[in-house]
């Protein structure tokens, strides 16, 4: 066995262990590959083991690769900054996008998902850590971007849970309470708009995947422990 696949083989049972742990199956969290800066080779190597979910950053290094594995049937992730000027190129290209974090980008995607009649599903990103050098919503605003964007509807647009990053470098603790706020703001915002389908938690990396299953992450974000470090 290569080491890509070993170490594919080693993430997917420590995700079922964590899942167990937390009385869920393994079933209940999906692993998104995080490939940014991997060549497609790699992409193409895990997708014979097995994995089907890339995550990507960068709008044009993404297209390239999804071109290159246009017949391999995968589901695409964008994780970047939504940047309104990007919108049009990731409308009908990826499947997910996980950084929703303002009106004006819903809008600018809506209108180009109508234009070539594709759908997303859509995360909202949360700065649970309330590092100023993060991307999203700080968790006190995000009931208020809920009455906004649940005013209008969005032609295209699925909304599905949240997605958050847990502090770096802190104690195991500290991570797994701002993954379990993130959980107790997403059920909240269940709750109090009425959401159906709002039940995606995309919390969790290399590092912390296991703390965030443990807190009911349901996607979690492994790059290097997959990949290694970038080339």
């Amino acid at each position: 066995m290569d080491d890509l696949a070993f170490r594919l083989q080693d993430i997917r049972a420590r995700i079922a262990e964590a899942a167990a742990r937390s009385g869920r199956p393994a079933s209940a969290v999906r692993l998104l590959a995080v490939s940014k800066t991997q060549p497609a080779a790699a992409i193409a190597a895990a997708a014979a083991d097995g994995q089907r979910a890339f995550g990507e950053s960068r709008v044009p290094e993404a297209l390239a690769k999804m071109d290159a594995l246009h017949d391999a049937r995968l589901e695409w992730h964008f994780l970047g900054a939504l940047q309104r000027n990007k919108a049009r190129l990731i409308a009908g290209r990826f499947h997910w996008l996980h950084s929703l974090e303002s009106l004006a980008g819903a809008e600018a995607l809506s209108r180009h998902l109508s234009a070539c009649q594709a759908t997303l599903r859509v995360l909202i990103e949360i700065n649970v850590t309330g590092a100023p050098s993060r991307h999203g919503l700080a968790p006190e605003a995000l009931f208020s971007f809920l009455e906004a964007y649940t005013r209008r509807s969005w032609p295209g647009l699925t909304l599905c849970g949240l997605m958050a990053m847990g502090p770096q470098g802190a104690p195991a603790g500290e991570i797994r309470d701002a993954f379990a706020r993130v959980r107790e703001l997403a059920w909240a915002a269940r709750d109090t708009f009425g959401l159906p389908g709002f039940e995606e938690l995309s919390m969790g990396m290399s590092a912390d995947f296991e703390l965030a299953i443990a807190e009911g992450a349901t996607i979690v974000r492994v790059g290097q422990a997959l990949f290694g470090g970038r080339p």
